[in-house]
C-alpha cells in the first residue's frame, strides 16, 4: 500500500509539474502591412480616364507659369513620377518603418513611412505619407518624398479626387534650397 501511495503520489506530481510548466515564446511581432499607395493612384488615375472631365496641368518654372489641357492619352506619362517605384509592402518592407497615429489638428488618422537607418542610396524614396478621413476612412492625401539627380528633390502631392502637384527642390553648390519647378494636375474644378 506503502508501494501505491508513493507511486500515485509521483504519478500526480508529475501531472501537476507538466500543467505548471509553460514555454516562453517570444510574442508575435505586428505584421506590418504598408498601405498600397501605387495600386491606390492607379486607380484613381484609371477613375480619370474614364471621366468626362478634361485636366489642366499647370507648370511654374521661375517667374513663368503655363497652362494647357492635359489629353487623356498623356495622362500615364504625366503620372509616372507617382507610380514609380512601386509602393507596396512586398518591395519596401524591408527598407521602411511605419509609423501610425490619429492627428486630431487634421482629423485624420496619419501612417508615415520613412527609411530605416543604413539604407542604401540606391532607393530614390525618402518618405511617403498617406492621410486618411476617420470618418470615412477614404484616403484624402497621399504624399512623398524621392531624390533625383543626386541634388534634387522631389515633393509629390496626391489629393484624392481633385488634384495631384509635383514640386522639385534643387541644391545649389552653397547648399541653399530653391523651388526649381512646380507641376499642379487638376481634375477637379469645384
Amino acid at each position: 500500500m506503502n508501494k501505491l501511495f508513493v507511486l500515485l503520489l509521483m504519478v500526480c506530481s508529475c501531472s501537476d509539474a507538466a500543467k505548471k510548466t509553460t514555454i516562453n515564446t517570444p510574442e508575435k511581432a505586428e505584421q506590418v502591412s504598408f498601405f498600397p499607395v501605387t495600386s491606390y493612384i492607379k486607380g484613381q488615375i484609371a477613375e480619370l480616364k474614364t471621366s468626362k472631365v478634361k485636366p489642366i496641368i499647370t507648370n511654374i518654372a521661375g517667374d513663368k507659369s503655363d497652362s494647357t489641357f492635359l489629353k487623356i492619352e498623356d495622362l500615364d506619362s504625366a503620372f509616372k513620377e507617382y507610380i514609380n517605384p512601386e509602393i507596396d509592402s512586398i518591395n519596401l518592407i524591408d527598407h521602411f518603418t511605419e509609423t501610425r497615429f490619429e492627428d486630431k489638428s487634421i482629423n485624420a488618422f496619419t501612417f508615415i513611412y520613412t527609411t530605416k537607418p543604413g539604407i542604401s542610396d540606391n532607393i530614390s524614396l525618402i518618405r511617403w505619407d498617406v492621410i486618411i478621413d476617420p470618418e470615412t476612412n477614404n484616403v484624402k492625401r497621399i504624399y512623398i518624398v524621392k531624390k533625383i539627380d543626386g541634388n534634387k528633390e522631389l515633393q509629390l502631392t496626391w489629393q484624392s479626387g481633385k488634384y495631384c502637384k509635383a514640386v522639385t527642390i534643387a541644391t545649389d553648390n552653397t547648399g541653399k534650397q530653391y523651388l526649381e519647378n512646380e507641376q499642379t494636375i487638376k481634375w477637379n474644378f469645384e
